[in-house]
């Protein structure tokens, strides 16, 4: 007998799957595509950097950061992204389960994910009209790139070592990388 054909989701259906575990998932052009726990590491620079921002917005509420906020394309049915933090000045909604209208995305990359986060969701996250600015930090030594819409094009800008410091303009937050990395065995120490 022939294996069924794998059935393509759209993000309704999506939302609606469950396949029984505690496993987090993107949608990636229809399927389902399960995403590893994240590291140590991981998890502590993402809690830094949204208790941060979500502090940096409190006196523009609704205005709000989001750990694994659920970011879908306008353009594609098809696709869901979890972004490490998204914020947004949409107000919080009960049941809404992607962030509307996020103007800063941070993705803490580790060798594993990199690629995906570089290739595939960087240039998706660049096409939400409401984008601002994109961060994407280093898991593995002191490094972070700022991409920055101007106008038509974004601009880049490189951030290595303890005396760089991550400024954005979004949300009033000039963050050394020192402090964000403090208490961060890194593999390298000269980072």
């Amino acid at each position: 007998m022939a294996e069924p054909a794998l059935k393509l989701m759209t993000v309704d259906e999506f939302y609606r799957w469950d396949d029984g575990s505690e496993t987090h998932y993107e949608l990636i052009e229809g399927f389902p595509v399960a995403m590893a726990p994240p590291a140590e590491v991981h998890r502590v620079l993402a809690l830094r950097l949204a208790s941060r921002i979500d502090a940096a917005l409190a006196s523009r509420r609704p205005c709000n950061a989001q750990p694994e906020a659920g970011v879908i394309r306008a353009d594609r049915a098809d696709t869901y992204f979890e972004a490490d933090i998204a914020a947004s000045c949409v107000p919080i909604e009960f049941g809404r389960q992607a962030i509307e209208a996020p103007f800063l995305i941070v993705e803490i990359l580790s060798p594993s994910t990199e690629r995906h986060d570089r290739r595939i969701k960087l240039p998706a996250y660049r096409q939400i009209e409401s984008m601002q600015e994109i961060v994407l930090i280093a898991s593995d030594g002191m490094y972070a790139e700022l991409h920055r819409r101007s106008g038509q094009q974004w601009i880049i800008e490189i951030l290595r070592g303890a005396d760089a410091t991550l400024s954005l303009q979004s949300v009033p937050i000039d963050l050394p990388l020192g402090d964000l990395y403090e208490g961060i065995a890194l593999p390298d120490a000269e980072e």
